[in-house]
């Protein structure tokens, strides 16, 4: 295999990647969710071996599981886990909101602006698959924000995780996470008051790990095929 195919290749198993993980961050393919190779070939226009790449790359991030006779699926983490992406968040979320200075703040003004608008239009339309992207988008954009890539690639994986966890295990079918508590971050943020903004961001998460029920879960049949579509 040449370089340039290599590249080729690596590229197409990044696009299904990430296609699967924006269908599960969305809450399209909730967990235990099998992933049949097949339709998941048909839906995204893609060769079988790369989707086997791609499941494998997810499974190696906790994000699918790759079980005997039954093939790929949506993880679904247990309660113990649960906790745990919750203590690496306020871990990870921390040290990207220390990074953030006001002069990052203002680069990404617009960005940000535009950004908060989004979250008040989709819960204002109460239209649940829109709230959960533009209200988890949040949390990435600040990582975009910090300008620390390895933070920012740790939390993409976590906030993944997260909405694992939350479909499992959220106390009901109102999204958990509040945009006006967003903007208390954003507005310690732009004052260079970055205390401020790691207490907003620790107690935010509190909130978030507060809202969960931690002995339910849900395992839901889903057509792949429409999960997958327009991603």
């Amino acid at each position: 295999m040449d370089a340039r195919t290599a590249t080729s290749k690596q590229l197409e198993v990044q696009r299904i990647v990430d296609v699967l993980s924006r269908a599960i961050a969305q809450h399209r393919l909730r967990p235990g969710t099998r992933l049949v190779e097949a339709q998941i070939v048909e839906a995204l226009k893609a060769n079988r071996n790369h989707v086997q790449a791609a499941l494998q790359r997810l499974a190696l991030q906790r994000i699918v599981t790759i079980e005997p006779n039954r093939g790929a699926l949506v993880a679904q983490p247990d309660a113990a886990e649960a906790r745990e992406i919750f203590v690496a968040r306020r871990a990870i979320e921390r040290a990207i909101i220390e990074c953030i200075t006001p002069a990052a703040m203002r680069k990404y003004r617009q960005q940000i602006q535009g950004h908060i608008q989004s979250e008040r239009k989709a819960t204002s339309a109460n239209d649940r698959r829109d709230i959960v992207r533009e209200l988890s988008e949040f949390h990435l954009l600040l990582g975009r924000v910090s300008g620390n890539q390895v933070l920012s690639e740790i939390l993409a994986n976590l906030m993944v995780r997260s909405s694992l966890i939350v479909a499992l295990y959220q106390r009901n079918d109102v999204p958990s996470c509040a945009s006006d508590e967003h903007e208390q971050i954003i507005s310690a943020l732009e004052q260079g008051d970055r205390e401020r903004a790691v207490r907003a961001m620790i107690a935010h998460l509190d909130e978030l790990e507060s809202q969960l029920d931690l002995d339910g879960s849900l395992t839901p049949e889903v057509d792949l095929r429409k999960a997958l579509a327009d991603l």
